[in-house]
């Protein structure tokens, strides 16, 4: 099993193809540094927004295919709103537009398709854009076969697959492990994508779903925390109950005695101490009997002096 997260270093138990070409567990220096790149790819994804603004025409497509080649710049939806980016799909830049739309709602596997009619890639964009595709099938199932990925991502062998796939947990594109065994992907995080208008209908139904589960779930916790007040409620009566008759019961055991003693011209705390100790007679017949038979056996002694 390979496990990995982007928090924490890469391990492969019994592995010896991939030992060796893991990156180091992660240093409080690397950490930071990583934190830093991801700051600065923020940052260079503003002055790339800022820059769009000004830019037209054939400026303005090469800074595009500068923001597919930067790293850490995976979302381009603010980009694509853009009235002089519009403007190129009706220009002669149109193919670098509809390159824009692949990058930010497709997949490779969409690039190839229209490979003839679109710029080519370069090494650094064709790994974003595989990156983009893993995260568009981790949104659809979180166990991703290795056959399907290879196909997908248009991979020769295992070892390239392996190789982006830890590339993109170092991006903090994703999260998740690498299941040598049961040769497949386990996708726990990843991040999202640019949305098309076309499908916010669909996340607004899957939303209201959500909500309507959560209102069920919540009735029925009312439902169960209701049931449990009542339950205390009968339990507090039932307690209420009992002790106010065991306090009937003393009195009435307490009257009775005293009504007993009074008959008796006795003190009631007398009374009871009487009721409690047995009967004179009952402890002084034994020894009576035990005496008796001791003159029976000395008897005959005398007579015999």
């Amino acid at each position: 099993m390979v496990r990995g997260t982007c928090g924490a270093p890469w391990s492969f138990e019994g592995s010896s193809s991939l030992g060796s070409r893991l990156p180091e567990p992660r240093s409080p220096q690397l950490s930071a540094a990583m934190s830093a790149e991801v700051k600065v790819t923020g940052q260079n994804q503003e002055q790339f927004l800022l820059l769009a603004k000004s830019a037209k025409g054939a400026a303005l497509a090469t800074l595009i295919h500068q923001v597919l080649e930067a790293p850490g710049v995976y979302v381009f939806g603010e980009l694509l709103d853009m009235p002089n980016v519009r403007e190129l799909a009706e220009s002669d830049f149109a193919s670098t537009f509809r390159l824009l739309t692949v990058f930010a709602y497709g997949t490779y596997a969409d690039y190839l398709a229209e490979a003839r009619n679109l710029p080519p890639l370069t090494e650094a964009q064709k790994n974003k854009l595989r990156h983009l595709s893993v995260v568009t099938l981790a949104a659809k199932v979180k166990c991703i076969p290795y056959a399907v990925l290879l196909e997908a991502l248009a991979l020769r062998n295992v070892r390239q697959l392996e190789d982006l796939v830890i590339e993109a947990v170092y991006a903090d594109v994703l999260r998740g492990s690498l299941d040598q065994r049961n040769q497949r992907l386990e996708v726990d995080y990843s991040i999202g994508r640019d949305i098309q208008r076309q499908d916010l209908s669909a996340i607004a139904r899957t939303l209201q779903e959500w909500c309507v589960g959560c209102e069920v779930v919540l009735s029925g916790i009312e439902e169960q925390v209701s049931r449990a007040n009542q339950h205390k409620e009968q339990q507090l009566g039932l307690k209420q109950q009992i002790e106010s008759e065991v306090a009937n019961l003393k009195k009435t055991i307490k009257v009775t005695t005293a009504a007993a003693a009074a008959a008796t011209s006795q003190d009631p705390e007398q009374h009871l101490t009487e009721l409690r100790e047995p009967a004179p007679g009952t402890n002084q017949r034994q020894p009576g009997k035990k005496a008796s038979k001791g003159k029976g056996a000395t008897s005959p002694g005398s007579h015999l002096s």
